[in-house]
């Protein structure tokens, strides 16, 4: 979805969703496994998607074929367009805008042709002072077809691979060379490649199907299609995958990790496993934390679809308040539901989401949502229950207050949009027509996915940047 067409206009906006299928052998349709694959991830992004696969032309010749649209996975793929995609090992890819505009040649996988071949390189993330590298590359004569910074890696990958006849070197070259959030699968005609950023910004796991190797940014995509979970891919990692298994390097492990704490609140879905930590698990938790922290005599508990429905159970587990269906949320209405009029965009929401007036009139209601960005929509759903009959809304947040924009990967608005920058929380309440507003604290959503194999960043609460980002000294805390 791009920044225009989302009828909630307030919401966070995901990030991307990757998966590389490898076969060893097994005789798998790694393409239609690709596609089941993303349908899991279609959540990470909805707005163009692809495949790319190692096929043997009539000269016995192994090429890279792709297809990939804008739209969602179902949009873009049918069994003919699957049908022609055979090959042994298989990326693929969802996308949001987050660096780079909304078109087509935007769309992922990206695949490149260089001296010594070519690869198809799939990326979940985003790379800091993009605008620099890519002046640099084009003083050196480097021609774009893109504007996204996946394509920045690409050149710089072709450049090291050059260099060396080891992938893996080239790939740890690299990574001295690039700062900010990737997780990389990179697929060549005889390997595929996979790489997470040393901060481990963005989740990447690995699984097998019988002797096949699976890479996805959740692990819910495995489930989708069968494969058995083995492990994270850690932060630094490189792993290659050839004819003769996986072979892992560390060289770059070890650092100071930073998973963005918004995969637990917000991005992924909650069947999901990140780092070690079940995200319904860690929702439910920081429900729990919000009822400690900010209680109120209510009736009824509901959570806006979808991150806030986890966050709103637990916090009826901790206060004892009846957890309720407050909302029914329209699955059938495409990305593209848009209305240009503010009149008409007030019609939107209430077609895509509908209090349900049997749960909350007359009622002294908690709504539970994961984040308030600029304060639009909030103010839309805190009316939509006041139709319904609400007596009283009491709004409760699972996530502190954005204060920053993040570079990594979540669209986060600069600060002059973000209503914590310019509004109190008091001022925030009235302004969405709350009786009350409360947010978890900085505290408590550090502890929300305690146990994970990751730190966390905070980043967009803090301003506390685990790398150096170009308006780090702007930063509020």
């Amino acid at each position: 979805m791009s920044k225009n067409d989302e009828i909630f206009s307030d919401s966070l906006h995901e990030e991307c969703g990757v998966i590389g299928i490898y076969d060893m052998g097994d005789g798998l349709d790694v393409a239609r496994l690709t596609y089941y694959g993303l349908y899991a991830l279609q959540h990470r992004g909805q707005e163009s998607a692809g495949i790319a696969v190692n096929s043997i032309d009539e000269n016995d010749k192994i090429q890279i074929l792709q297809y990939k649209d804008m739209g969602l996975v179902q949009e873009v793929f049918n069994n003919l367009v699957l049908n022609e995609l055979k090959g042994r090992a298989a990326v693929g890819h969802v996308r949001y805008t987050t660096a780079g505009a909304s078109r087509r040649e935007n769309a992922q996988p990206l695949v490149s042709r260089y001296q010594k071949g070519t690869f198809a390189l799939v990326h979940n993330g985003n790379l800091v002072d993009i605008d620099t590298m890519r002046r640099k590359l084009k003083d050196e004569g480097a021609i774009f077809q893109t504007t996204n910074d996946s394509e920045i890696i690409a050149h710089l990958l072709a450049k090291e691979r050059i260099k060396t006849d080891s992938t893996a070197e080239a790939i740890l070259r690299l990574m001295g060379e690039i700062s900010g959030a990737y997780s990389l699968i990179i697929m060549t005609p005889k390997r595929m490649v996979v790489v997470r950023d040393p901060q481990g910004f963005r989740p990447l796991c690995i699984g097998m199907i019988n002797n096949s190797y699976v890479f996805a940014s959740e692990t819910c995509a495995l489930d989708s299609i069968g494969a058995e979970f083995v492990r994270d891919v850690e932060p630094g990692e490189v792993i290659v995958v050839d004819k003769s298994g996986l072979h892992s390097y560390r060289d770059r492990c070890g650092g100071k990790t930073a998973l963005c704490v918004f995969e637990y609140v917000y991005v992924a879905r909650p069947d999901s496993v990140i780092d070690g930590v079940s995200v319904h698990a860690a929702r439910l938790k920081a429900g729990r934390f919000l009822a400690k922290e900010s209680p109120v005599d209510a009736d009824v508990v509901i959570g806006v679809p979808d991150s806030g429905l986890d966050a709103a159970l637990g916090y009826s587990q901790e206060s004892g308040i009846p957890y309720g269906v407050g909302f029914i949320k329209n699955k059938y209405i495409g990305r593209t539901f848009i209305q240009p009029t503010q009149e008409e965009r007030e019609s939107a929401l209430r077609i895509k989401l509908n209090a349900m007036r049997e749960a909350v009139s007359g009622k002294r209601v908690i709504m539970i949502d994961d984040s308030i960005v600029r304060g639009t929509t909030s103010g839309r759903i805190v009316q939509l229950l006041r139709d319904a009959g609400a007596k009283e809304v009491h709004v409760r947040i699972s996530s502190p207050p954005f204060k920053n924009p993040c570079y990594f990967g979540i669209d986060v608005a600069d600060r002059d949009s973000l209503i914590a920058c310019q509004m109190s929380v008091e001022e925030t309440c009235r302004h969405i027509g709350a009786d009350s507003l409360a947010y978890l604290s900085l505290e408590a959503v550090d502890k929300i996915a305690e146990g994970s194999k990751c730190s966390r960043c905070t980043a967009c609460f803090t301003g506390k940047y685990p790398v150096r980002v170009p308006q780090e000294e702007n930063s509020i805390n």
